[in-house]
């Protein structure tokens, strides 16, 4: 009987450049937020891929980014915490776009890490391959990486190989949580990120990262269907107002489409009942931020 491996691997990378999208195709499932809009994550969202013989938990960090507000110090920490707490790190860069100051950042913060490094080249369909070789090489004068993985994970090209690394070099270990389990998070926090993950597409600009999703509750069955009442929180009365939409139609599109993909996650039909909360300056809250899920203590 072969030996089990496990291990922790964190992906970590500037905004929107698809690290959500590369763990839910590994997954096969939604449990992260994606989004066109930068800075799409907020929270470290744990990943986990089981097979017979590994189990590998993906974390999956908020993109590290020039610091704003308190909402945004919360992310850059929760982005680096992760970086000497893991098995391996996976540098993810968008193939399309050139080496920019957050990059260099966080090839600073890798020098003191001493797991492997690897460099993933992340929308490889969107570039010709002629223009890869001199955008490695750049990266690779700047950092010993363990590894350099050109990978599209829109369309899945060169995702298994990558997995197929990983699963070599993890240590003998146990399987931390059941072969059934995606996340470690509870199913209030996936369902409120799915639920902003609308609000994101359909608003557009109209409504940026200053809204946030609160599950009041997740109650029993009524009629067949689970019970579920959210806030959306927003900063001003005029992103409450453009939520809403005119006669409700905003707010009831947002309910349609989050409840299509709550049910595809719970597996269950779901009566979704939404409000909208003015509550100003709240990024800027600590104690705010803490009833909302964004606590400090998580990144010791």
């Amino acid at each position: 009987m072969s030996e089990h491996h496990s291990g922790f691997v964190a992906i970590i990378g500037r905004p929107n450049v698809g690290k959500s999208t590369f763990m839910n195709r590994i997954l096969g499932e939604k449990i992260a937020i994606m989004s066109p809009k930068a800075q799409t994550t907020r929270n470290k969202i744990n990943g986990i891929y089981t097979t017979d013989d590994v189990q590998i938990v993906f974390v999956d960090t908020p993109g590290i980014h020039k610091p704003k507000n308190e909402l945004d110090n919360y992310m850059d920490q929760a982005a680096l915490s992760t970086l000497n707490q893991v098995d391996a790190v996976l540098f993810m860069v968008a193939a399309d776009e050139k080496m920019g100051p957050g990059d260099q950042y966080i090839l600073h913060q890798l020098e003191h890490v001493t797991q492997p490094v690897y460099l993933i080249l992340n929308k490889i369909d969107l570039v010709h391959p002629d223009d890869l070789l001199p955008r490695i090489a750049q990266y690779q004068g700047l950092h010993d990486f363990a590894g350099v993985f050109p990978i599209s994970a829109t369309m899945g090209n060169n995702v298994d190989e990558l997995l197929q690394t990983l699963e070599a070099g993890l240590p003998v270990g146990p399987q931390y949580y059941p072969e059934d389990q995606l996340t470690d998070h509870p199913e209030y926090f996936v369902v409120g990120e799915l639920i902003r993950e609308k609000i994101l597409e359909l608003t557009r600009d109209e409504v940026p990262h200053s809204v946030a999703v609160m599950v009041e509750s997740m109650k029993n069955r009524e009629a067949g269907k689970l019970q579920i009442e959210a806030y959306i929180i927003v900063e001003r009365d005029s992103q409450k107002g453009i939520i809403i939409g005119k006669g409700g139609a905003m707010l009831k599109q947002i309910g349609i489409k989050a409840r299509r993909d709550i049910e595809n996650l719970l597996g269950d039909k779901v009566n979704l009942q939404l409000w909208v909360r003015v509550q100003k300056n709240w990024r800027d809250n600590n104690q705010y931020l803490r009833s909302l899920g964004y606590n400090q203590k998580d990144l010791r």
